[in-house]
């Protein structure tokens, strides 16, 4: 009688059918995307080709080097009608930085303030807040800068009326009409430069004071007056430096011209409309985001703080902010590329935004899908930068665990 096999194992692993095989189906499945996607690419790419040589259109930008034949009414750089295309974009790229800058800025302070007041203990203060984000996030971005640009700058006195004010009041140097701010434009003379080194240095000498105190308040429990030091570094050693050289500073002022201000220096009203609603819609998200972060602190931080001798004010900003922040940077990044993007509605209240300058140039050369392609690659860029950014700081703000 035979004997059966008592083996209860095999020293082969198991055969897998190729199919099954989780490490070449996961390439599999991405070589198939490429393809897909390549494919997808080349037959958008000849088709564009094909369309453009059955129109007569050449594909190309060389077109950015001919002459603009255009007036920007906002440069922060030289430029006139006879600059060429490209400069033109540069200035709207320019004029885009700008407004994202300072619309960033701005919703940051304003999102900052409105979301600590949603969680005061004054029931006015509180129930004002709550007011203003449900208003603001609850109305198109593009409806809020009309309200700015038509409901609120277009009220605003004539220019008539200012010519008028200054035969009345001709020591007046501030401005505000319905066609812009006006105030008087800084002439930087021999010397400033020196000031300006001054200046940098003194942040320099600031952050490297500042790190060495935070380092001896470690060492000891001492804390250097960090403050006092940082004020005369940055402001009193740049203002005595300005005077040694001799005050190298002069004022331009703007004075009545045949039509409109002459001289000095003017924010327009497209500008502004497009500054104050963007910056006001966004800080209405970030009020949220802060208010969240806060609550997402726990409790016994503020209690512990309280218990230590912490007044209300510092325990916020010295307890429980900096916990608040490891909450607030994800979601605050998101706000920071919308503001971004929505500031291309510029073109609806005539700032020459990249877009609006884009614009004028696609209907003057027909160079759809070069423009298109400048917007698209101007945006992505400055985004990656920003995400880039706050991501670096988000990581610099992470819990560090041993």
């Amino acid at each position: 009688m035979a004997l059966a096999d008592t083996r209860t194992g095999s020293s082969e692993p198991p055969k897998v059918s190729l199919l099954y095989n989780p490490a070449l189906r996961s390439v599999l499945y991405q070589v198939v995307t490429l393809v897909v996607i390549v494919g997808a690419v080349w037959y958008a790419w000849n088709n564009v080709v094909q369309n453009l040589a059955r129109a007569n259109m050449s594909a190309g930008f060389g077109f950015l080097n001919s002459r603009a034949g255009f007036d920007i009414a906002q440069t922060l750089i030289a430029y006139s009608s006879d600059s060429t295309y490209f400069r033109a974009l540069q200035v709207g790229l320019l004029n885009t930085l700008v407004v994202a800058a300072a619309g960033i800025v701005t919703a940051t302070i304003v999102g900052l303030l409105i979301g600590v007041g949603r969680l005061s203990n004054n029931w006015l203060i509180a129930r004002l807040c709550t007011v203003y984000v449900e208003i603001f996030r609850n109305i198109p971005p593009l409806l809020v800068i009309f309200f700015w640009y038509l409901g609120v700058l277009a009220l605003l006195p004539s220019i008539r009326t200012i010519f008028q004010h200054l035969e009345e009041n001709p020591d007046a140097i501030f401005f505000i009409s319905n066609r812009g701010i006006y105030m008087p434009a800084p002439i930087f003379g021999e010397g400033f430069g020196m000031v300006v080194g001054a200046f940098v240095l003194g942040v320099v000498a600031a952050i490297a004071f500042t790190i060495w105190a935070n380092a001896r308040q470690r060492a000891t429990g001492k804390r250097p007056p960090v403050l006092w030091v940082n004020l005369g570094l940055i402001v009193l050693f740049p203002i005595l430096v300005f005077l040694v050289m001799g005050s190298p500073l002069s004022l331009d002022y703007a004075v009545p011209g045949s039509f409109n201000m002459r001289g000095g220096m003017s924010i327009g009203p497209e500008f502004l409309a497009l500054y104050l609603a963007l910056s006001l819609y966004t800080a209405s998200f970030i009020a949220e985001i802060v208010r969240a972060g806060i609550r997402g602190v726990s409790k016994g931080q503020s209690e512990a703080a309280f218990a230590l001798g912490l007044r209300g004010g510092h325990t916020t900003r010295l307890v429980v902010l900096p916990q608040a922040l490891r909450i607030i940077i994800p979601p605050l990044t998101s706000q920071y590329l919308n503001l971004i993007k929505n500031s291309s509605l510029a073109v609806a209240v005539g700032y020459a935004d990249l877009v609006a300058v884009g614009g004028t140039i696609l209907n003057q050369s027909g160079k759809s899908i070069e423009i298109i392609a400048i917007w698209m690659l101007v945006y992505v860029s400055i985004s990656l930068v920003t995400s880039l950014f706050m991501n670096w700081f988000n990581a610099k703000m992470a819990l560090v665990e041993r």
